[in-house]
């Protein structure tokens, strides 16, 4: 390539580890303000975190106590001089409530409600950023969690009664979400997200795409720098996500009894962002192996020459098997619209376009790769290395009389008299001639074993004569 091409190919490798960083942040805000599912799913952890749910319950308390005078009520209540001790009553009953409160969110009925409450407001929510509904306008009305019936257990538990939950005003355990004066920037930003994560998602594959067409024939290098800039891209949205966390939390939750709650719920709020993070990062592993396998080390050539066989003979097979891939990865994610097929289809474009790449780099290096030869090859050196074995093992067999006598222990003693007989001595050389020559007819001693064992046992003879 030239200089220019060389830079080009660079600038836009940068541009799209830059463009995959943007549109994890991208995603992450329209799946988690965007998709009631997500949110809900988020609120679930929330409640089920023992710091938050501690918060919310003291919420629920300081609720109940700031809409209904509980010292008054208690005052009505208690007889003749027993009314002094509304006071004192009403404070425990503070204490009571709060670890009360505790047990009811862990409660099914309090999670339903919570759910349900949950599930409101965020397609209250999701209806105004779209303009989709009348419920909430841009000139009226907030969009507000609304945890009314929560207090309203908690006051029957604790045992308020049923009248003095009745007593509660219609927006006793409001949290709001949004102001009216603040919706429609709100929607404004809802649609810029909501096309700036599908835009940014096709930008990062098309600048790695054009690089790696740019490239001509070190495609392969470019690709493996494309993976590389996806695992950075996404390590580096873990990073900010845990350097964010920090800000958001001390510009938000001034209370510094609050900030353990603000920080849990940043970590469970967040960790969509990290599981789209990782997303990233194993596309990114992905991409690297493809330029591995592509590039003319030692390791990927070896790698080609075991492919080659099946991506010549089976290569329908190795095309449907990655279309199987992708349909049970979009059937099995969660439902994000447009920008998931989208998405989706591009990344399963390039890997079939990588297959294909590598399918003609295989035939040209291994034109002759075909599965049948490369499986009989294997066979023939499976039996061959099994026909070895035995035949060691038969041969340390006929040599194992000579390494006693070397070794000068019970089997030379045993054969010491035979050795001073002459008969006895040539009827074992004939009976190992014999031996060696049935060996050697079965085909289990090649000729060569044949001559060596042969000069061997008459090598012995003139020996010993």
């Amino acid at each position: 390539m030239s200089r220019g091409r060389r830079r080009l190919t660079k600038a836009l490798v940068v541009l799209g580890s830059v463009l995959a960083f943007l549109s994890v942040f991208a995603i992450w805000i329209e799946r988690q303000a965007l998709n009631t599912s997500d949110w809900v799913t988020t609120s679930d952890k929330l409640l089920q975190n023992e710091t938050v749910r501690k918060a919310v319950g003291n919420f629920l308390v300081d609720q109940l106590y700031e809409n209904v005078n509980v010292n008054q009520e208690l005052k009505s209540l208690l007889p003749g001089e027993t009314k002094q001790l509304s006071g004192p009553i009403s404070g425990g009953l503070r204490q009571v409530a709060g670890s009360g409160a505790d047990q009811l969110l862990q409660s099914s009925t309090a999670q339903e409600l919570w759910e349900d409450a949950n599930r409101s407001a965020h397609e209250q929510l999701v209806s105004v950023l779209e303009d989709k509904g009348d419920a909430v306008s841009t000139s009226e009305g907030n969009v507000s969690l609304n945890l009314g019936s929560l207090v309203t257990n908690l006051a029957n538990q604790v045992g308020f009664g049923a009248d003095l939950a009745e007593k509660l005003p219609p927006d006793a355990g409001q949290i709001e979400i949004l102001r009216s004066d603040q919706l429609k920037t709100a929607q404004n930003i809802a649609v810029a997200i909501k096309g700036l994560a599908l835009l940014l998602s096709i930008l990062t594959f098309a600048a790695f795409g054009l690089a790696i067409y740019l490239s001509r024939d070190q495609r392969w290098v470019t690709i493996l720098f494309c993976g590389i800039g996806l695992i950075a891209a996404g390590f580096a949205v873990i990073v900010a996500r845990h350097i964010a966390g920090g800000i958001v939390v001390d510009q938000l939750v001034v209370d510094e009894s609050a900030k353990p709650a603000g920080e849990a719920t940043w970590s469970i709020a967040t960790s969509l962002m990290t599981s789209i993070a990782t997303t990233v990062i194993v596309v990114g592993a992905l991409f690297s192996v493809a330029g591995w396998l592509g590039s003319p080390t030692g390791s990927a050539k070896a790698s080609r020459k075991a492919m080659a066989p099946i991506l010549s003979d089976y290569a329908p097979f190795v095309y449907t098997g990655l279309a199987l891939i992708v349909c049970f990865y979009f059937l099995s994610a969660p439902t994000q619209g447009l920008r998931s097929f989208v998405t989706t289809l591009i990344v399963a474009g390039m890997a079939a376009f990588g297959i294909h790449e590598l399918r003609k780099q295989t035939a040209g290096e291994y034109p002759d790769a075909h599965f049948h030869e490369a499986f009989g090859r294997t066979k023939d050196r499976v039996v061959d290395a099994v026909k070895g074995a035995n035949i060691g093992e038969h041969a340390s067999k006929l040599r194992l009389p000579e390494m006693r006598k070397s070794d000068g222990g019970e089997g030379a003693a045993s054969e010491a008299p035979t050795a001073t007989t002459p008969g006895n001595d040539e009827d074992a050389r004939l009976a190992r001639l014999e031996r060696i020559g049935d060996l050697h007819k079965k085909g289990v001693l090649t000729d060569d074993e044949f001559a060596a064992e042969k000069s061997r046992v008459l090598g012995s003879d003139t020996s010993a004569s």
